[in-house]
């Protein structure tokens, strides 16, 4: 049967004449994002999308024409399956001692910073593929399992996080008899000032780090940015040094998309955009750099959101077939799973990788736990279809925006849902470009963090103002432009001076939002509504301080006296204005905990 108006697009791109046809007369969807987003859809529906045969139909019946010429049989077969390597037992002769190679091992050790045992070992073969090993590290009946991974020339390196003071010892394990059986112990001392170990869910809906320090996600987006080379990657970390923000969005792949078509400063696998890539052989000065970035981030006190997987691809990272998925991800975990500050993302957008079934991401997140020992955070963001998060290895919802206008007001629902910590990652960005996700008002986007966090959420930013050197935040880094950070730096103050865990949603009007800790800290926020005053009804018996947050102007205005039961404020009738009810010490109801 011909290709047709049923076909879907992915379908006929597999085949090299079809897919010429459709480059020659969809020019539309050349570049990204419509070739990406639209891989399901049916030719009907993609011609329907494009301006240029949307109200020609002399272009598309031509386009329709030329395609159903197309040998529909000529498309190009599957590749064959790669079979996964089994790392021989026999690795090196058995005249090499056990235990022979050379170990560099830090002195000493702190909670929470990462130990390193440094394995200089066997270069023969392949040593990224054909050298297994891990080590075991002790402390009492406390048994925890570190991966190792080759970093060139040799050198095997495995990590580990300490997580308690005292006394740890190790073993390696290897089917390289020079790095099997090494042994050793260390005394882990106390945390370093600043050093509170990775962030754990918290009472349901929110966040700490280890140490029980509360943590409130104050995110923002830089895809790109470890790809632009040294000069931009410098100038973003200075940018976040200055800014409010203490997570971000970040891909481990290069990314191809609107905005974001230069080539990387390296790729993550030896080979060429010419040549093809060798996919059992990483480039460690790619993960170095990586690994690299993500301990400068924790310098700064900022988490680093590392997405694995995502569409936006023109070298093929993105369609390795499953044995390479596999091999990558246990390559990558194993070197960034002892850094304190990671959060996996197994996908930016994972509903649109066209290769990628659902089983692929549960193997996937198996892949993670099993290499992370630490247990970072674990999510899956969507672009159109939520994942189930409600899944037990899920910590956390990632979700995108779900309608041009309303998101972030779902997150009391979402959080009813999935009984998890909702992060909006992606609810629209501050900019001027032509594409409706890029061109909110500063203004827009401060009201819907303020709308996620009144409903007991964190929304995350994103910046894309056009420039002439086409660095854009979100995807390049380089300088923070808009008027929204500041804003949110108004509005992570509030969150912090939130009593308990963080906001939960509280009894609201059917009109405006209302969050905090019942009895104690009562937040209202009116968005773009604009009143003059506003009644409340409280509970009897509880005291409360008012004050009037003006959160585009970032002021806020204490009301004289104190207020119970019903009582009507005043208000400066603008836009983007809270309240802010506090109990009086005397009167407020009594503080709840939750571990």
């Amino acid at each position: 049967m011909p290709y047709g108006p049923a076909s879907i697009l992915g379908d006929v791109l597999r085949n090299k004449r079809a897919e010429a046809v459709v480059r020659k007369h969809l020019t539309g969807i050349v570049n990204a994002p419509l070739e990406i987003q639209l891989r399901y859809a049916p030719l009907e529906r993609v011609v329907g999308f494009l301006e240029e045969t949307r109200a020609d139909t002399a272009a598309r019946d031509a386009f329709f024409a030329e395609l159903a010429a197309v040998d529909e049989t000529a498309a190009e077969p599957p590749r064959p399956p790669e079979r996964a390597i089994i790392p021989s037992p026999d690795h090196e002769s058995a005249d090499v001692p056990v235990g022979s190679a050379g170990l560099v091992r830090p002195a000493a050790a702190t909670r929470w910073r990462t130990f390193e045992l440094e394995l200089h070992g066997p270069t023969h073969g392949n040593p990224f593929t054909d050298v297994e090993l891990r080590a075991e590290f002790r402390r009492g009946d406390r048994v925890l399992t570190a991966y190792g991974f080759h970093d060139g020339e040799g050198v095997q390196r495995v990590r580990f996080l300490p997580d308690e003071e005292g006394d740890w010892s190790y073993r390696t394990f290897s089917n390289a008899r020079s790095l099997d059986g090494i042994t050793g112990s260390f005394v882990c001392g106390p945390a370093a000032a600043g050093d509170h170990g990775p962030v754990r869910v918290h009472a349901t809906h929110h966040f700490r780090h280890a140490d029980g320090t509360r943590h409130l996600p104050v995110g923002t987006t830089a895809y790109a940015w470890t790809h632009q080379g040294d000069e931009l990657a410098e100038r973003t970390l200075r940018s976040l040094a200055g800014s409010p923000f203490n997570k971000v969005r970040m891909c481990v792949f290069p990314k191809a998309y609107l905005h974001n078509t230069n080539e990387p400063v390296r790729y993550p696998f030896q080979g060429s955009p010419d040549d093809g890539w060798d996919f059992t052989r990483p480039d460690p000065a790619y993960f170095r750099d990586l690994e690299h970035r993500v301990a400068q981030l924790d310098a700064l006190g900022v988490q680093a959101d590392v997405i694995l997987f995502h569409p936006y691809d023109r070298w093929g990272f993105s369609d390795m077939g499953p044995v390479a998925d596999e091999r990558y991800l246990r390559y990558v975990v194993s070197r960034l799973a002892a850094h304190p500050n990671v959060w996996w993302s197994l996908a930016n957008e994972y509903d649109l990788m066209w290769s990628k079934d659902t089983d692929h991401w549960h193997r996937t997140a198996a892949t993670v736990r099993r290499c992370d020992p630490h247990g970072h955070l674990l999510g899956v963001h969507n672009c159109f279809e939520f994942w189930d998060n409600g899944l037990d290895w899920v910590t956390h919802s990632s979700v995108q925006r779900v309608d041009v206008y309303r998101t972030a007001e779902n997150t009391d629902t979402w959080r009813a849902r999935w009984g998890k910590p909702v992060v909006v990652d992606e609810c629209g960005y501050e900019g001027d470009l032509d594409q409706g996700w890029g061109n909110l008002t500063a203004q827009e986007l401060v009201r819907r963090c303020w709308e996620g966090a009144v409903r007991g959420g964190y929304v995350t930013h994103g910046e894309t103002y056009l420039a002439d050197d086409d660095v854009l935040w979100w995807s390049k880094g380089g300088e923070l432009k808009g008027e929204s950070p500041a804003r949110i730096a108004f509005l992570r103050r509030i969150l912090e001076e939130t009593p308990g865990a963080g906001i939960d949603p509280l009894p609201s009007d059917w009109d405006v939002p209302t969050g905090g800790v019942e009895g104690r800290y009562h937040l209202t926020y009116f968005g773009f509504g604009q009143p003059r005053r506003r009644t409340f009804a409280m509970a009897p018996g509880i005291r409360y301080e008012a004050e009037v947050i003006d959160t585009w102007n970032m002021t806020v205005t204490r009301l004289p006296g104190t207020y119970e039961g019903v009582f009507t404020l005043p208000l400066p009738a603008r836009p983007y204005i809270a309240v802010r009810l506090r109990a009086c010490e005397d009167t407020q109801a009594p503080a709840t905990t939750a571990d």
